[in-house]
């Protein structure tokens, strides 16, 4: 990759300002998929904001800059889209979501809407249910001694527990992980995944759609809880469906993410991995730390409000402005050996989750079964071992594994 000091492109309708650093990186590229961090630090170290010609962009690549439009929903919205594509200028391919392409006021009613739902009360409710099954789940892959940890763990785990929590009836839950897949590839831009993800949608949407409707929800989960909030007038009738739909795209892929990565990286990481069996209790930490390093949510794009001041460039009002998550999480600037995994980091405020009004909101699900999960690991397994070809599942947002083959041996 070159870093050139160019003109931004004729088609472009508000040059960046001279001073700026033009990149040529692709950040949707399946060769920077394959390893972004060399054009992470490349972004880094060209300066606060850099130019990608590519698909004319402002991009953020450190720590500060990202925290600071994360945190500032008046100057970088989302309600223009939070992906490449301009609400402004073009259609969207789905409805908008309620929390993720929305701004106040409208987002801070439905947001307390999901934050009562899925609230740290709630989750406690939960645990006990959570965690049985992932210690179930996991005497089920130690009897067998060598399975797939995404497909029969990342995946298989969530899709044990998640689906039920929300009040999913159990026929048709194989669209799910495609469904969110597909909502995460449609934030890129008009390239090959995207385009495939959207001409392969109409039979996840179909299912999705019907699913958030409430005569097809289970009494007393999630999805009904979000649509009683409509018989009190928190929110309309017309907006429930569409905040069931925001929790089967966001309570789910974040964890199954989140549990691939940290698998992976205690598979990598021996030492931390015994430091995890001798002290089970870091369970919660070393998933938190997982996404640091791993940073399953890749990025996601703002679009300014007016013209505003970043590192010494200017940037005009109505310009897209990607945000790179994973750089941020690995900026030396922010991180002592940030490219090390260490289960016992203080670990908070990185952006894996994102941070400011837009946080995850399915957080504390994914934490609380990334929890479970490495909490049954530590107590019943003895050693985790990579035993064939890992293979990336590529996705113009997230970053993860489409196959991890792995042994493990009974403590």
């Amino acid at each position: 990759m070159n870093l050139t000091d160019v003109s931004a492109p004729a088609a472009h309708p508000t040059a960046p300002a001279d001073g700026i650093a033009h990149l040529d990186i692709d950040p949707f590229s399946i060769a920077f998929f394959d390893d972004p961090y060399p054009a992470h630090e490349a972004m880094r170290e060209a300066g606060p904001v850099i130019y990608l010609d590519r698909w004319n962009v402002y991009g953020v690549a450190r720590y500060a800059e990202v925290y600071a439009v994360l945190n500032d929903n008046r100057t970088f919205c989302s309600s223009r889209g939070v992906g490449l594509s301009d609400f402004a200028k073009e259609t969207p391919w789905r409805p908008p979501s309620l929390i993720l392409e929305a701004d106040p006021p409208a987002h801070t009613r439905t947001r307390a809407v999901l934050s009562k739902v899925l609230s740290p009360a709630v989750m406690k409710r939960l645990r006990d249910g959570f965690m049985a099954a992932a210690e179930a789940k996991v005497d089920e892959l130690l009897a067998r001694g060598q399975f797939d940890a995404i497909t029969e763990l990342a995946e298989a785990y969530p899709l044990s527990v998640f689906p039920d929590a929300l009040g999913l009836k159990p026929e048709g839950r194989e669209h799910l992980i495609p469904y969110a897949s597909l909502v995460f590839n449609a934030f890129g831009p008009p390239n090959e995944l995207r385009q495939q993800a959207i001409a392969r949608s109409a039979p996840h949407q179909a299912y999705v759609t019907e699913q958030c409707q409430r005569d097809n929800l289970t009494p007393g989960g999630f999805g009904a809880c979000i649509h009683a909030f409509a018989e009190t007038g928190d929110i309309t009738p017309a907006e429930a469906p569409l905040l069931v739909r925001s929790l089967l795209s966001a309570g789910l892929d974040t964890t199954v993410y989140g549990i691939g990565a940290a698998v992976y990286c205690l598979a990598r990481f021996p030492e931390e991995w015994q430091r995890l069996r001798q002290d089970p209790s870091l369970a919660r930490n070393a998933f938190e730390e997982a996404v640091r390093f791993e940073s399953p949510v890749q990025t996601f794009f703002r679009t300014t409000t007016r013209e505003v001041e970043i590192g010494g460039v200017t940037i005009p009002e109505g310009e897209k402005v990607l945000m790179f998550l994973g750089s941020a999480n690995r900026d030396v600037r922010r991180w002592e050996r940030p490219d090390v995994y260490d289960i016992s980091r203080k670990v908070s405020g990185h952006v894996g989750f994102g941070s400011g009004i837009h946080m995850c909101v399915g957080q504390l699900v994914a934490r609380l079964e990334g929890e479970a999960v490495l909490t049954a690991l530590a107590r019943k397994v003895a050693t985790i071992e990579v035993n064939g070809a890992v293979k990336r599942r590529y996705n113009n947002t997230l970053r993860g594994l489409e196959s991890l083959p792995i042994s493990i041996t009974p403590a």
